[in-house]
C-alpha cells in the first residue's frame, strides 16, 4: 500500500541533502563548540558558518539569530522576557494563535497580572486590523503578537501593514512564522518587526532546533541560565549537526522557492478541482490562504466526524483536522471555532497541506479514500 504524506503543515520529509550533511558532522565534527580544541574550533566555525547563512535568508545579522530548540521554546522566551524584562503591561494577539503563543500569554496574565486583548477575527479567518487599531489606541507599553500564517486555515497575515500599525503606536511586533519561514521571502530589512520564530522541521529540516530572530538592542534576556552559550541568552551545548542541517534546509528552501512554491500551488489548484468533481458541496475554510494548506469542510454526516482520520490512515493517507500538537482531541479546533457556525463546526473538516514531494497521484489517492468513506 502506498503511503500519502499531506500533512505538511504539521512536520516535513528530511530533504536528502540535509540528512547527508548531518551525517557528516555527526561522524567527523563531532566537537563541542565551547572547546577550545581542534574539534571544538571547527564545531564553533559550523555553528557561526550556520548562523550566518540563516541570516543571509532573511536579510538580518548573524548577531540577531539565536537558536533555539523550536518554536514553541523561541515564541515562550520572547513573550516572557518582553513581559519580565521589558515591562510589557499588554499582550495583545488572537484567538486563532498557535497554542504556543495563547497559552503563553493566559499563564503570563496569571504570574503577573498583564492584560491580554484579543483581535476579532473576520468569518473569512482573517485578522480584523480595525480592531488592531482600535485597541491601540490605549496607551500602554504593549506587545503585539500575530502569527503570519495560520498553521491550520493557511490565512495569510499582511506583516506589513501590522508592522507600520506597530510602529505608529510605538508598539513592540512578534511573529510567529513558523508556518512560513523557509516558503515564502521575508526581508528583515524591510520590514521593522521586532520577534519571529522558525522551526526547522517545517521547511524539511530536522526536529528539536529553530531559531528567533531578535532585533538587536531589544533587550531581552534569557530564560534560562547554565552556559554562556548563544551570547549568554540560550545556555546549553549547541546541537551542531542539527543547527546545520536547519541552515543547509533553509537554504535549499530559498534556492528552490520559486519553482516549488509554482508547483506546490498547482497540486492545492488539482486539489480543488477534484474536490469540485467529487464533493460539490464541500467549503474551503478561509480566503487569501497560503499556497501549500488547504482546509475544508467535507459534505458529510456528523457522524463520519470522530473517525474520518482513521479511516484515511487505514488506506495509507496522512492528513489532519488541525494543529498537530492537538490533533488527538476531539475538541473542535479553536481556531475554526473563531470562524465557523456551530452548523459547520460539527462537520468533518481536514486540513491537506503539500510539500514538493507530493504527487498528483497523491491527491487521487486521497480522492478514492474520501469517496470511500
Amino acid at each position: 500500500m502506498k503511503k500519502v504524506y499531506l500533512d505538511n503543515a504539521s512536520t516535513t520529509q528530511l530533504h536528502p541533502e540535509v540528512i547527508a550533511e548531518m551525517t557528516k558532522i555527526l561522524t567527523e565534527d563531532y566537537g563541542n563548540p565551547s572547546s577550545t580544541h581542534s574539534l571544538g574550533r571547527n564545531a564553533k566555525s559550523i555553528l557561526e558558518l550556520s548562523r550566518k547563512s540563516i541570516a543571509k535568508q532573511i536579510n538580518a545579522t548573524a548577531a540577531e539569530i539565536i537558536f533555539t530548540s523550536c518554536g514553541t521554546e523561541a515564541n515562550n522566551w520572547i513573550l516572557r522576557s518582553a513581559v519580565k524584562d521589558l515591562k510589557v503591561t499588554r499582550i495583545i494577539t488572537s484567538k486563532i494563535e498557535h497554542h504556543a503563543v495563547l497559552h503563553t500569554a493566559i499563564a503570563l496574565q496569571n504570574e503577573y497580572s498583564i492584560q491580554v486583548d484579543y483581535v476579532k477575527i473576520k468569518p473569512n479567518g482573517e485578522v480584523d486590523l480595525t480592531h488592531l487599531v482600535e485597541l491601540l489606541s490605549e496607551e500602554k507599553k504593549t506587545l503585539v503578537s500575530l502569527m503570519h500564517v495560520n498553521n491550520e486555515t493557511g490565512t495569510i497575515l499582511d506583516l506589513d501593514r501590522v508592522c507600520q500599525i506597530c510602529k505608529e503606536h510605538h508598539t513592540l511586533f512578534h511573529s510567529d512564522t513558523v508556518q512560513s519561514i523557509g516558503k515564502t521571502k521575508i526581508d528583515l530589512q524591510d520590514i521593522p518587526i521586532d520577534f519571529i520564530v522558525a522551526s526547522a522541521h517545517k521547511f524539511h529540516g530536522p526536529k528539536g532546533v529553530g531559531f528567533a530572530f531578535v532585533r538587536k538592542n531589544s533587550g531581552l534576556q534569557p530564560l534560562f541560565f547554565g552556559g554562556e552559550q548563544e551570547k549568554g541568552q540560550r545556555p546549553g551545548t549547541e546541537a551542531i549537526h542539527q543547527i546545520a542541517g536547519m541552515a543547509r534546509a533553509l537554504e535549499l528552501s530559498y534556492q528552490n522557492l520559486e519553482t516549488e512554491s509554482d508547483y506546490i500551488a498547482s497540486l492545492k489548484n488539482y486539489t480543488i478541482k477534484k474536490l469540485k468533481t467529487d464533493f460539490p458541496d464541500f467549503k474551503i475554510n478561509g480566503e487569501n490562504t497560503f499556497y501549500n494548506l488547504l482546509n475544508v469542510i467535507l459534505p458529510f454526516d456528523e457522524s463520519k466526524t470522530a473517525m474520518l482520520l482513521f479511516h484515511l490512515d487505514m488506506k495509507g493517507i496522512a492528513v489532519s483536522r488541525g494543529s498537530a500538537c492537538q490533533s488527538g482531541s476531539i475538541r473542535p479546533s479553536h481556531v475554526l471555532a473563531e470562524m465557523l457556525s456551530n452548523d459547520d463546526l460539527k462537520k468533518p473538516s481536514i486540513r491537506i497541506s503539500f510539500s514538493h514531494f507530493n504527487t498528483k497521484e497523491d491527491i487521487d489517492l486521497l480522492m478514492e479514500g474520501l469517496k470511500s468513506i
